[in-house]
């Protein structure tokens, strides 16, 4: 318990300086508070702070100089470098994405790669002994329920808890809105089925995540974008003016950090967003899966909290928190419970008993957010490494993502950069990226890649990114 205590301390001092980097009050060449004014200021031990400052000069952000003190990194100036905002045609276009999207993903499943591409946490920060023993006991307290079928809407105490933790986002969720699923993908699928019909309209972010593109064609859906930007999201204005002109069914989106941009949606704009898909008749499908791990002091809200009509779904899953193989998803619905229910028997009769029953008692242990404040600390540190690391290798040109949460960055390289060639050039240097082209219906973003976090920095790890770096400086020549 001291140790994690001390690490949280001198994690404060790590936060607040690169925050103070991010806003611009300490620039290039800045000298940082001395070890003593710091302590004071924080109210921490100097040795506290000093190990703080340690690894704020090994992940590249300061330097410390003989007789001087510590400075901020010349070059910082380019993380004020963002992606540009978004601004497709508004157009209701059919989708022909999967075989793409599938080839891509399984030409990029080669072992042995630097994992820059698909989502996923590394194992080192889940809590793989901890859900192992719960399973073990949970199995050999009650070996026939672990065995058999659950009850399709999901295993009750479940449900409670995640009914239980709904509170902390301002919202009054009863255990019998939810419906656990396998992962956050069925209940999309559940939620997409369920208000649409073949030929209608859904709207998407842009870029989106392509999984929700995969959705929509393979409903025989229409899909039209909706221009965003990578700090607050959703462009409102364009999407009032798209739902007056086109008859929508749903809006399918990401609020709290949106993959592939992590944007987060002020308060303000979920509340207006939520109004406007109420005035035009269309229904929000919220994807949730990334809120749990916001960098701030506070969850972000979900849409649905703004909401008392029952127009807005609620998804989310344990897959990128907790045990991703465990497929422990679940959907809050209010109005549409008993179709959603129906679908959900029909596509895969009931989800995995056992596993349901671990992440349950996990829950239950109060376990679960004594992890989450671990995790979220060390993604902060990975993203802001990757993000710097990146600026260091990449083209002068780069504008890349500044996330508060989740673990994705997305990477918006010179115009004359291929990412799909770039794609192909670095798994032949054994380097895993995701190319720009998956996040769009039109395969728009020619020159842009997403990069996973979710990593500690390894010799891998740095590789990896060296190489990328390499690459990408050789196709915008």
């Amino acid at each position: 318990m001291a140790e994690s205590r001390e690490q949280f301390l001198y994690d404060r001092v790590y936060d607040l300086v690169v925050d103070q980097i991010r806003a611009g009050s300490l620039r290039p060449g800045d000298r940082l508070p001395s070890l003593r004014r710091m302590s004071r200021q924080l109210k921490v031990s100097i040795a506290t702070v000093m190990q703080g400052y340690t690894n704020l000069e090994r992940e590249g952000f300061i330097s410390a100089r003989p007789q001087s003190g510590f400075f901020v990194n010349t070059g910082r100036d380019k993380s004020a470098r963002l992606p540009s905002a978004t601004s497709p045609r508004a157009i209701a276009r059919d989708i022909k994405l999967s075989a793409f999207v599938l080839e891509l993903l399984r030409t990029s499943r080669r072992p042995g790669t630097a994992p820059l591409g698909p989502a996923n946490p590394s194992n080192e920060l889940l809590p793989v002994r901890a859900l192992a023993r719960i399973m073990h006991r949970v199995v050999t307290r009650a070996p026939a329920a672990a065995v058999d079928y659950m009850e399709p809407q999901g295993y009750a105490e479940l449900r409670r808890q995640i009914a239980y933790r709904a509170s902390a986002t301002g919202m009054v969720v009863d255990p019998r809105q939810i419906i656990v699923t396998n992962g956050a993908s069925e209940a999309l699928a559940v939620a997409l089925r369920s208000v649409t019909r073949p030929g209608d309209t859904v709207a998407v972010e842009s870029p989106t995540y392509f999984v929700l593109l995969q959705l929509i064609e393979d409903l025989g859906l229409k899909a039209v974008e909706v221009p965003a930007d990578p700090v607050n999201g959703l462009n409102l204005d364009a999407l009032e003016d798209i739902a007056s002109r086109f008859s929508l069914a749903a809006l399918m989106c990401v609020a709290n950090f949106n993959n592939p941009y992590g944007s987060l949606m002020p308060d303000a704009a979920k509340a207006r967003l939520v109004e406007i898909a109420n005035r035009r008749g269309f229904r929000l499908i919220e994807d949730d899966i990334y809120g749990d791990l916001h960098f701030g002091p506070y969850r972000p809200r979900p849409l649905m909290s703004f909401d008392d009509t029952g127009n807005v779904v609620l998804t989310s899953s344990f897959s990128k928190t907790l045990a991703p193989g465990y497929r422990v998803g679940w959907l809050v619905v209010d109005r549409g419970r008993e179709d959603m229910l129906s679908r959900k028997h029909n596509a895969s009769i009931s989800s995995a008993s056992a596993t349901q029953m671990t992440v349950a008692e996990f829950l239950a242990s109060g376990a679960y957010d004594r992890h989450l404040r671990g995790m979220r600390r060390a993604l902060k540190q990975q993203v802001d490494r990757m993000r710097h690391e990146l600026l260091e290798v990449l083209p002068e040109a780069t504008r890349i993502s500044q996330p508060q949460g989740g673990f994705v960055l997305w990477v918006e390289l010179p115009r004359g950069v291929d990412s799909i060639a770039l794609f192909n050039r670095c798994l032949e240097q054994g380097v895993n990226i995701l190319p720009g082209a998956i996040f769009s219906p039109t395969r728009k973003f020619k020159n842009c890649i997403r990069i996973n976090c979710g990593h500690p920095w390894s010799e891998t790890v740095a590789r990896g990114v060296e190489k990328l770096g390499a690459l990408a400086s050789e196709s915008a020549t």
